[in-house]
């Protein structure tokens, strides 16, 4: 069984996740609202492990998740919006909206699915920020579960949702009850209530 105990988030543990991530694994970590999957977004192998394990079919697309706007500069083509759109997004980061934007053309095609935008958040949670700050690029960011079922809260519903062979960030989740709002970057719409 990997799992991996990082409570005090010390560097020589948090590097047994990073290193799953650099291994094209699938690891589950904590977020604002609840537990996560997530992966390397630029990986098909791992992305495929991901699909596999919450039966989910590939054109729903991902979140991914940053710890900082710069590590979105090779998914998201800012050029397509004003001034005042990214304005308007980028006073919301970090924090905990996820944001529809127009992708760079040379994206992987299973980040945004069947959709014309991709879907990025950059997050003010320390788990995720010291993840993505050490992993030194965004990872994925879907619910821990099945697709379609209730996500898990904490290591034992993982385990038991998704069984035991995923390494686990054994961390508290955030303060939220909901997962993060998702607004459209073009036109502010609500996509999801957070």
């Amino acid at each position: 069984m990997l799992y991996f105990t990082i409570k005090n988030m010390k560097f020589r543990n948090l590097m047994k996740i990073i290193n799953a991530l650099r291994e094209e694994e699938v690891v589950a970590y904590p977020t604002e609202s609840m537990f996560g999957l997530g992966c390397d977004p630029d990986s098909i192998s791992a992305v495929n492990k991901l699909i596999y394990l919450k039966k989910r079919k590939i054109n729903k697309g991902f979140i991914i998740v940053a710890a900082n706007i710069s590590q979105l500069n090779n998914y998201i083509d800012c050029t397509s919006l004003s001034k005042n759109n990214l304005n308007k997004i980028f006073c919301t980061w970090p924090g905990f909206i996820t944001w529809l934007m127009p992708p760079k053309k040379d994206i992987p095609c299973w980040l945004i699915g069947n959709n014309s935008l991709i879907a990025v958040r950059v997050s003010n949670f320390f788990p995720i920020k010291k993840i993505c700050n050490i992993f030194g690029k965004p990872i994925i960011s879907t619910s821990a579960n099945l697709s379609g079922e209730i996500p898990a809260k904490n290591i034992k519903e993982i385990k038991h949702k998704l069984g035991s062979k995923i390494i686990i960030l054994d961390h508290p989740i955030g303060k939220y009850s909901n997962p993060s709002e998702i607004r459209n970057g073009i036109n502010y719409k609500i996509i999801r209530k957070g």
